[in-house]
């Protein structure tokens, strides 16, 4: 673990210990993590609505409609980083990656704009350097009972039996079957009683394009009675969120970095929100940055040995989206 992220745990850990309500944003490779308290934040550095919980009353709504276009990551790039990901699945030394690049995309939105635009669970804004408006939960702890809902399998909800066709694909059902196995151990790692609570649930998602399904599942444990002097050790614990990296985890988080030449930053990782009382937290997908060369929309998705190329980079693009209810 880094220095960085071994500072921010300690931190987490007295916050916890003290009850003090405080936001936390923790990177992929937890090189910058955020721990701030919520009463220290500055709504012109950082918006969030976490589940109705914000630090904006009100905002003015734009009026001119959502331009949207995407240059799509560029196939050939994306289909060496597969054969590459593929041989490693071959060899043995994964069983399942997540594999993620970012397409270029022009809209006529500012960060901000579409923070407020968005329809999502868990939003958050920062520095107008990104946007992740997510549908995944990473974990919650309430009355000292920690679960996870890991998210894997989309379809689009316009194809004939499109419920059917996710719950019975092979492929989707492996991929998802190994992260909750996964999680299963990530959170024992932390908690005991470790069980599944429900397998392979599908919600209903509205985007600015269409409407799609997705597939999750419920995992649950029971933490100390000490767990609040314990919050940071407990998430720095779990990280990186098995739904975004792959397993086994450290392994193919080697091979991610290999295959994607570059770090991720805050895209994949989580941010999340201790009240004092109860934590609740989101994995950073659904995510748009904005550096010197332009706006870039971050996806991916889970690549399994049964996996077809052309499939997964439709996948890929598909989830480039704003949701919208």
């Amino acid at each position: 673990m880094t220095e960085a992220a071994v500072k921010n745990q300690e931190i987490m850990n007295h916050l916890g210990k003290e009850r003090i309500p405080f936001f936390f944003l923790i990177d992929f490779e937890l090189k910058k993590p955020l721990i701030q308290r919520l009463d220290e934040i500055d709504p012109e550095e950082l918006l969030y609505d976490f589940n109705g919980i914000k630090n904006y009353s009100s905002h003015s709504n734009t009026e001119k409609p959502l331009l949207f276009n995407i240059r799509e990551f560029p196939k050939e790039k994306y289909l060496q980083a597969f054969q590459k990901v593929q041989e490693n699945i071959r060899y043995g030394n994964s069983f399942l990656l997540n594999l993620t690049f970012p397409s270029r995309i022009e809209t006529n939105y500012s960060l901000n704009e579409i923070f407020f635009y968005s329809k999502a669970k868990y939003k958050i804004w920062f520095r107008e350097t990104f946007v992740s408006f997510s549908p995944e939960i990473f974990v919650k702890i309430e009355n000292g009972i920690i679960r996870s809902f890991p998210m894997k399998g989309t379809i689009d909800a316009s194809l004939p039996q499109a419920k059917e066709k996710l719950l019975s694909n092979i492929k989707e059902t492996a991929e998802h079957a190994t992260i909750v196995d996964l999680i299963r151990n990530d959170l024992s790692r932390v908690a005991s009683q470790v069980e599944v609570k429900r397998f392979r649930y599908i919600d209903n998602l509205k985007t600015h394009k269409n409407e799609i399904l997705q597939m999750s599942s419920e995992i649950s444990g029971v933490l100390s009675q000490t767990y609040f002097s314990e919050l940071g050790n407990i998430i720095f614990g779990i990280l990186p969120a098995g739904s975004v990296s792959g397993a086994p985890k450290d392994k193919t988080l080697e091979i991610t970095h290999s295959a994607e030449c570059a770090d991720r930053g805050y895209y994949t990782g989580i941010a999340g929100i201790f009240d004092g009382t109860n934590l609740d937290s989101a994995v950073l997908i659904r995510f748009i940055e904005k550096n010197p060369d332009g706006m870039f929309y971050r996806s991916g998705g889970g690549i399994t040995a049964k996996s077809n190329p052309d499939d997964e980079y439709l996948e890929l693009i598909q989830k480039i989206y704003v949701p919208v209810a």
